[in-house]
């Protein structure tokens, strides 16, 4: 490997990890101040898969801060960041779209100055915390149609997660043990509300009519998967037997095969109308990257919850851990 290349993929690799801190509250601004420096520095002497890659970052920033965080901090930095990409880019595409980033940073930050300038007419009035920002005034009830989409997404989540565990993606109603803190709070909050209680029905109805799925792969990750061409040694590796799971068919010598990263082999016309519909394996389930942001965010903060559960299941009486 050359000196270019082992220090493009030395670049790759702290990409990769800068995306892994990105979803992390903690370390985010933190996170996004060394990508842009990572982008200022490296961009314009990049490959175009190394560009490509910080692009990708770049808008995962984005997609970020407009699914979970609302800290004029945090959008600063973000700003800082979409302003100096949009300088070193020149796809059209891609220049265009950090424009957007950059006119709702903007946007985001003049409504958090405006919050900030008005004036309280009533210091003593009783004060509560959201999303991180002291505001004064008794907090209001949720609107009806953001508790019916919270209770909805909440139940879609266990709706996913039950049915991949039970091998049945059809089942579309929780265990009464699975249902969640989260979700007893926004039953509580509806209590004796005729308003919220009709938009919940119609979010149940539509959740049992139409039950959640999980987006395709995205056409990137598609349009990538290797090719490769079955050998008598591929056959000798895999079995005279191996085949097609999509088509039934045992593997022949010549024949042209996609694999996915689970390492399955698939005949390319058999597999595409697959994943056109699904993002997983059709032998394993192994997940494949999606287009769908809400779907990818969703699927990090699930991990960093799961990696949160396993850390206090790995606490012990008296304030001690267990390193294991």
């Amino acid at each position: 490997m050359s000196a270019t290349a082992t220090d493009e993929a030395a670049v790759e690799a702290r990409l990769q990890a800068l995306r892994q801190r990105l979803g992390k509250k903690q370390h985010f601004e933190e996170a996004v101040n060394e990508l842009a420096a990572a982008v200022r520095d490296r961009y314009a002497g990049a490959s175009p898969t190394l560009r490509k890659s910080m692009y990708s970052t770049v808008c995962r920033v984005a997609t970020v801060l407009q699914t979970r965080y609302t800290a004029p901090g945090f959008w600063r930095a973000g700003l800082n960041l979409f302003m100096g990409t949009e300088k070193l880019v020149s796809n059209p595409a891609e220049k265009e779209h950090l424009k957007t980033c950059i006119s709702r940073a903007r946007e985001h930050l003049d409504e958090k100055e405006n919050e900030d300038s008005m004036p309280s007419s009533r210091e003593a009035d009783t004060r509560f915390l959201f999303e991180g920002h002291l505001t004064v005034g008794q907090e209001p009830p949720p609107p009806a149609w953001l508790v019916a989409q919270n209770l909805t997404r909440e139940l879609s989540i266990l709706t996913e997660s039950s049915g991949d565990q039970d091998g049945n993606s059809n089942r579309t109603v929780p265990r009464a043990e699975e249902i969640t803190p989260a979700i007893m709070n926004l039953l509580e909050s509806i209590s004796g509300d005729r308003d919220l209680e009709t938009a919940l029905e119609e979010s149940l109805q539509g959740i049992i009519e139409h039950p959640p799925r999980a987006p395709p792969a995205s056409k990137e990750v598609v349009a990538n998967l290797p090719v490769i061409a079955v050998t008598e040694e591929v056959i000798a590796r895999l079995g005279s037997e191996t085949e097609c799971a999509v088509c039934r068919e045992n593997l022949v010598v010549d024949d042209k095969m996609q694999e996915l990263p689970c390492k399955h082999l698939f005949h390319p016309p058999c597999l595409k109308p697959w994943l056109d519909e699904n993002n997983s394996c059709p032998i394993c389930r192994h997940e494949l990257r999606t287009d769908d942001h809400v779907y990818e965010s969703r699927k990090e903060r699930e991990k960093e919850e799961e990696e949160d559960r396993r850390g206090a299941a790995n606490a012990v009486r008296g304030g001690e851990f267990m390193y294991i």
